[in-house]
């Protein structure tokens, strides 16, 4: 990485505690990806995101800050990134996907919170992501308990606009949640100094709806029986995607796909053949948390499709681009991403059946369901995901996990043990 510590200097970070953050990060980014064989050449730049992770996109903010320019910071795949850059902002995930901003998260937070929601108030308090120095507001979410709670202690010093996710899926609640991005749209508004118009929407649509294609793309190219990619670099991918510039994302993964392209033609794999094809469910894996991943490609099998936020459920069904009024083109957001199957919906059926066709369309051997500790959502509807794959004769493994490293072993011996099942 190059040397940005007067940047991270100027957004009041705590130099030395990241600096230690940046020592650590390189060494387990090249174990995990690095040390694989036969990758894409396409991966070069998403390696080189990751090598520049809190550099060049967090320098790039900071000059459309200086250009007059607003910065979003979301923490989830429910905000609407179009009515963000429709106002000519910036919208940028946050971190939260490492044991190292656990601890500072646990000094305001129950010890029994998600780690995810741990991580991400503790890389804020403890200073050592920029992104969270960089935003000028964050745009957080009722999807559950912890997170609503820890909003409150984010708002303290920095603007927090919360969206009201409801908690069902009628008629009316597709309605009250285009009520909301109404509302989303006048704070946003507001706060930029910018007019979201007709056009400017609708040219926002695109934009995301393009990046969602090419992620698709990607995914499509996974379901061939040779794979032209790991899961671990598809993972990266969807990862980046919640922070690059997504007309760069999206010319880039479309670069990466027209390689995969010719892989699948060329009958290229990086697997050998017969490799069991895994498909994991649950809870989001945010950059870097790449534990999972790299356990099952490193026991015998491989990743095939995530149905996570960072995944499926993150570019599945585009915005309908057809609406000419702001009414229409509101609601269409709404219907888009009501369509999101996330564990905080009751009856939440729909993602029973996105599991289900995306383990056909995949040709899984089996699923790992995938669950935070202390996330009750995820846990509770593991019940009925288990349940219902089983009656679908379709093995299943449930795991519960966190950030460090103290149960990889124990981690590695059940999915050793559960892929050997599926061999036999």
């Amino acid at each position: 990485m190059a040397d940005y510590h007067k940047m991270w200097e100027s957004l009041g970070m705590d130099l030395d505690l990241h600096d230690q953050l940046c020592e650590v990060l390189p060494q387990a980014f090249g174990d995990v990806y690095l040390s694989q064989e036969n990758r894409p050449e396409g991966m070069d730049y998403f390696n080189f995101v990751v090598s520049e992770i809190h550099g060049v996109r967090p320098a790039e903010l900071i000059e459309h800050q200086k250009k007059g320019g607003k910065v979003f910071g979301t923490f989830c795949v429910y905000v609407p990134d179009e009515i963000v850059f429709a106002a000519d902002a910036i919208a940028t995930g946050l971190c939260g996907g490492s044991q190292f901003w656990v601890p500072g998260g646990e000094k305001v937070l129950p010890k029994n919170t998600c780690p995810l929601i741990k991580a991400s108030v503790g890389a804020r308090l403890d200073r050592t992501c920029p992104f969270f120095r960089i935003a000028d507001m964050y745009v957080g979410e009722t999807t559950c308990d912890g997170k609503k709670k820890a909003w409150e202690i984010l708002a303290e010093d920095v603007p927090v606009h919360v969206m009201d996710l409801p908690q069902m899926k009628r008629a009316k609640d597709i309605k009250a949640w285009a009520e909301e991005i109404e509302d989303f749209k006048n704070v946003v508004e507001q706060f930029t100094g910018n007019e979201i118009t007709v056009e400017k929407l609708a040219a926002s649509i695109r934009l995301i709806n393009d990046k969602r294609k090419a992620l698709a793309r990607l995914y499509d190219l996974r379901k061939n029986e040779k794979l032209p990619i790991s899961g671990k670099d598809a993972l990266l991918v969807s990862q980046i995607a919640f922070y690059d510039d997504p007309v760069r994302f999206t010319n880039m993964t479309n670069e990466l796909c027209d390689e995969l392209d010719k892989r699948v033609k060329d009958g290229v794999s990086v697997f050998p053949e017969g490799t069991k094809r895994i498909m994991l469910t649950g809870t989001p894996l945010s950059i870097p948390n790449w534990k999972l991943h790299n356990l099952v490609e490193t026991s015998g099998g491989v990743v095939v499709c995530e149905e996570m936020c960072t995944g499926t459920r993150y570019f599945e069904n585009l915005v309908d681009e057809t609406k000419n009024t702001m009414e229409e083109q509101i609601m269409a957001l709404s219907e888009r991403y009501m369509h999101i199957n996330c564990a905080c919906f009751t009856p939440n059926t729909g993602r029973i059946d996105d599991i289900l066709r995306l383990a056909k369309e995949y040709q899984v051997d089996g699923i790992i369901d995938v669950n935070l500790k202390f996330c009750g959502l995820y846990d509770t509807e593991g019940y009925h995901v288990e349940k219902a794959m089983k009656e679908a004769g379709i093995p299943v493994l449930g795991i519960e996990t966190d950030y460090t490293d103290s149960d990889a072993q124990q981690l590695r011996t059940r999915i050793s043990a559960f892929i050997e099942m599926l061999n036999n």
